[in-house]
């Protein structure tokens, strides 16, 4: 009998009773990022939950495939991914402790479809949902100056939110957005800033009045946190409450298509796969061939040739 057979009823206990100190053990070992440990935190916290519930005590493989199909039932497929991962990672780091086997080991990941779950605006629509902005508002001056930024550049909602007034700069003979990408630490990467998006950038900074460099760049016009930096959370509502004003309530559109629209309309406008991958940063190249073949599928008019054969 092995030890960790031998000690199976101490690595039960540790297993069921989740204590912060070895939470805190597993974090320093795998040195995640704050919204990492936040997500692994949820994921764990989720997996001894539906222990407690199914009235597990003695963890097997087993159990944690059948936690994988009810996470992937209860949740979207890249959270269900998420919470999989941090469950399969805390598995490996308890073998190697000595704490507990490692029971997930060769557990499959949950299936992700490589489809984009959001849809894209089309210019037009584009222009619908910027007339929604007030601009004889501060609010709305800001609002306008957020969604233009977006809509042109991909620019996820926690870059926009983690943007100061001092991150504007001139590079070469353009005004440039340095920014802190996914994954980074640091502003090394930027944005080009068109002339109507710096124009409105600005017009929003002189409603707002005198901004010190290390202020954030857009910040709350509400009452009660008026000044302090938005949230991503609150971004995200900015433009869904512009996109329904403009008529374009849907699920399918949210703050993250504002991304998925400028890759597109930057496909559809002559520019090039790889310049795409370079605008939004994708580390793979195959990340922004979707939105190619989600293009070229647009185009093809075999249904139009068929019908065309047949009813004309």
């Amino acid at each position: 009998m092995n030890e960790l057979a031998i000690n199976q009823n101490t690595q039960v206990r540790a297993i069921n009773n989740f204590d912060t100190e070895l939470f805190t053990r597993w974090t320093n070992y795998i040195d995640a990022k704050p919204k990492t440990v936040e997500t692994y935190t949820k994921a764990i916290n989720q997996f001894l939950y539906w222990l407690n519930d199914n009235g597990i005590k003695q963890p097997n493989r087993a159990d944690v495939i059948a936690f994988k199909e009810y996470i992937a039932a209860s949740h979207k497929p890249t959270t269900a991914q998420n919470y999989l991962m941090a469950v399969k990672q805390f598995f490996k780091w308890t073998n190697q402790e000595g704490i507990y086997p490692n029971i997930a080991d060769n557990v499959k990941a949950v299936k992700l479809d490589k489809g984009h779950k959001k849809d894209y605006l089309t210019t037009s629509q584009v222009k619908d949902m910027l007339s929604t902005a007030d601009s004889s508002t501060l609010t709305g001056l800001r609002d306008y100056a957020i969604l233009s930024l977006m809509v042109t550049t991909g620019l996820r909602t926690i870059e926009v939110a983690r943007a100061d007034f001092e991150d504007m700069r001139a590079v070469a003979d353009f005004t440039a957005l340095y920014i802190q990408g996914k994954g980074h630490t640091e502003k090394t990467e930027y944005v080009k800033l068109t002339k109507p998006v710096e124009n409105a950038i600005r017009a929003y900074l002189k409603a707002r009045g005198s901004v010190k460099p290390n202020e954030p760049l857009f910040c709350s016009t509400s009452n009660r946190d008026k000044g302090e930096r938005l949230t991503t959370r609150s971004i995200s509502r900015i433009a869904k409450t512009h996109l329904v004003e403009a008529g374009l309530n849907s699920e399918r559109l949210t703050a993250h298509s504002l991304r998925h629209t400028a890759a597109t309309l930057n496909l559809l406008n002559g520019g090039s796969v790889e310049e795409t991958q370079q605008l939004l940063r994708h580390t793979s190249i195959n990340t922004t061939m979707i939105y190619s073949h989600a293009l070229e599928r647009a185009k093809n008019n075999s249904e139009q040739r068929i019908a065309d054969a047949i009813f004309n």
